[in-house]
């Protein structure tokens, strides 16, 4: 079994900042790809950035200069640093993670999401 932690959400003013970490811990022996989604309220979900086994980095127009994704392979963990956040940046954030698992089985791994809010 493979569990899934999100943290770092929470309220911030706009142009401020947040770092989202997501940890893939258990049954878990190696990740490949890994990205960032977000869903606000009444919209469809959309992925922000992501990295495609050992590709670049990839971005949505609306967050491409402002978010940056990271990853540390040895710690099955993935990062999405926010700056400069608008309004329009409010969602819920839910990190998803392509790895292997047990028996070395490719799957996919999501967290549970975390709330986002950019408010003055």
């Amino acid at each position: 079994q493979v569990q899934v932690a999100e943290s770092g959400g929470g309220l911030v003013q706009p142009g401020g900042s947040l770092r989202l970490s997501c940890t893939a811990s258990g049954s878990i022996l190696a990740i490949n790809t890994v990205a960032w989604y977000r869903q606000a309220p009444g919209k469809q979900r959309e992925s922000v950035a992501r990295i495609i086994g050992e590709g670049s980095p990839k971005y949505a127009d609306s967050v491409k200069d402002r978010f940056t994704i990271s990853r540390d392979n040895a710690a099955n963990t993935v990062y999405l640093q926010m700056n400069n956040l608008k309004p329009e940046d409010t969602a819920v954030y839910d990190c998803y993670i392509r790895g292997y698992g047990s028996g070395w089985l490719l799957d996919n791994y999501w967290g549970r999401g975390t709330q986002v809010t950019v408010s003055s």
